[in-house]
C-alpha cells in the first residue's frame, strides 16, 4: 500500500506514545519539557499535527530511546513534513475533518464501510454525484466532483486495499432529490461495472427482510500494515469522528460482522443489482 503523509504522521505519533509510556512519562510531563500545552502533545500523538525535529530530539533524549527506535522516528518526522500545498486548488473543497480520511484511504490494507441510506463517495456514478451536489445547492460542484473522482483512484492502485462495502437496500431507493429512475439506473449500472473491473472492491447489499435487531449509523473501519493505528470513522452532520480506542474499535468490528453476515454474497448482490437495473429501465419513458 502507498504510504501517505498522514499515515506516516500517525505512525510517528504511535511511536512517540509508545516511547513516552515506556519511559513512564505523561503527556503533561512532555508538554513541560517542550514548553507547550498538553493538548499539543495529544495532537502530535494522534497524528493531527507535525512535530519539529528539535522537539522530537528533546523527547527522544528524555525517553532514553535506543538508536534504532530514534532513527525510525526521525525518519518518519522528516518524511511527514513539507506538504503545505497538498490541499490547494480544487482539493481545498475537501472539508478539514475529512482530509485525514481521504489521505489515509490509499494507504490502508483493508477498508470496511457500512452505509444505510446513501451510496458512498467512491462508489457514486457521476450522475448521482451531480444530482446530489445540485440538490445540496453546492457552489463548487466542479471541485467536489474532481475530488470524488480522485477517490476512485484507490481502486486502480497496483496494490489496492481490500475495500468492502455493505449497503442497505434503502440506498437504492432513496436517490438525491427524491425518486429518479434515471439516476438510480446510472448508479446501479456503475456498480455492476465496478464489480466486473475491480476484484478487490466488494459490494454486498443488505436486504430489507434480513433479521437484525437494528442497523447502526454509517461507519468505516480502516486497517493498516505500516504501523498506522487502525481506526473507525463515523460521519455526522457537523463533521466526523476518528475512533481508535481498542474497546470502541471492537464494538464497531462486531457491528460490521453482524451486518456482513446478514448481507448478500457478491454474486447474489450482482443478481440483485441486475434486477434493479431492469426495474429502473422499465420506469424510464424512452
Amino acid at each position: 500500500m502507498p504510504s501517505t503523509v498522514t499515515s506516516r504522521r500517525r505512525q510517528l505519533g504511535n511511536e512517540i506514545r509508545r516511547a513516552r509510556q515506556a519511559a513512564g512519562m505523561t503527556q503533561q510531563d512532555v508538554a513541560e519539557l517542550l514548553g507547550c500545552s498538553q493538548g499539543k502533545i495529544n495532537k502530535v500523538e494522534s497524528g493531527t499535527v507535525a512535530v519539529k525535529k528539535a522537539e522530537l530530539q528533546k523527547m527522544l533524549e528524555s525517553f532514553n530511546s535506543g538508536k534504532a527506535e530514534a532513527e525510525l522516528m526521525l525518519e518518519l518526522a522528516q518524511s511527514s513534513s513539507g506538504q503545505r500545498g497538498q490541499w490547494a486548488g480544487y482539493r481545498s473543497a475537501v472539508p478539514q475533518w475529512f482530509r485525514t480520511f481521504t489521505d489515509l484511504e490509499p494507504a490502508a490494507t483493508e477498508i470496511l464501510s457500512w452505509h444505510g441510506e446513501r451510496i458512498p463517495g467512491p462508489l457514486q456514478s457521476e450522475h448521482y454525484m451531480l444530482t446530489q451536489f445540485s440538490e445540496d445547492r453546492a457552489t463548487d460542484v466542479t471541485a467536489l466532483v474532481r475530488n470524488r473522482l480522485d477517490r476512485r483512484r484507490v481502486f486502480d492502485l497496483p496494490r489496492p486495499p481490500y475495500y468492502r462495502f455493505v449497503l442497505s437496500e434503502a440506498a437504492f431507493h432513496r436517490m438525491p432529490g427524491g425518486p429518479n429512475p434515471s439516476v438510480a439506473l446510472d448508479q446501479v449500472e456503475h456498480l455492476l461495472d465496478l464489480q466486473t473491473r475491480y476484484p478487490k472492491a466488494y459490494v454486498h447489499i443488505l436486504p430489507f427482510d434480513v433479521r437484525l435487531p437494528y442497523v447502526p449509523n454509517d461507519f468505516t473501519i480502516m486497517r493498516f500494515a505500516d504501523g498506522t493505528k487502525d481506526f473507525v470513522f463515523v460521519e455526522h452532520v457537523a463533521g466526523g469522528l476518528y475512533l481508535d480506542d481498542e474497546d470502541d474499535f471492537n464494538l464497531f468490528n462486531d457491528a460490521w460482522d453482524r451486518l456482513r453476515g446478514a448481507a448478500l454474497e457478491r454474486h447474489d448482490t450482482v443478481a440483485h443489482l441486475q434486477e434493479l437495473a431492469k426495474k429502473y429501465k422499465s420506469q424510464i419513458d424512452f
